[in-house]
């Protein structure tokens, strides 16, 4: 992520995550409703911690889809003898997201990183940014087809 043109900055916030275990079975990662800036929750890794059992360990994301209903979708299943930690290579979610252990009893630690867009001056005319990049297509090479 980067700005676009200077209308907007970004901040990165180290997200220190979150611990479900068999007491806490679920943490909701939520921003403001007020705040206009864009938020995007960058997942980087999903593990068992210190006491963990030899068992499968099934965390599952849940969210909204486009109708608003609530989907819970498998993300991880983590078992200490074999797979103890998984590499999410900054899984992209949009806030509000619900995380939740659907089995097993953890304790299961989810890090990341809290991306926010700041608005500088939401003035800025899209016209120019189109002209822009029509400009950058025209210069473009076509791409043709391989030769049998």
């Amino acid at each position: 992520l980067g700005p676009r043109h200077g209308c907007c900055s970004f901040s990165d916030v180290l997200f220190p995550g979150c611990e479900l275990t068999a007491s806490t079975k679920s943490y909701t990662f939520q921003v403001d409703e007020e705040d206009d800036s864009d938020h995007i929750l960058a997942l980087s890794v999903v593990c068992l911690t210190d006491g963990a059992k030899d068992e499968c360990n099934v965390v599952e994301v849940v969210g909204r889809n486009h109708e608003n209903q609530e989907i819970a979708v498998p993300m991880a299943n983590l078992k200490l003898s074999c797979q103890p930690l998984l590499s999410l290579d900054n899984f992209k979610l949009q806030p509000p997201v619900t995380f939740r252990l659907a089995a097993g009893s953890g304790p299961v630690h989810l890090a990341g990183w809290h991306w926010i867009m700041h608005r500088e001056d939401a003035s800025f005319e899209e016209d120019d940014d189109l002209s822009e990049e029509e400009d950058v297509e025209e210069e473009l090479a076509p791409i043709m087809p391989a030769k049998k």
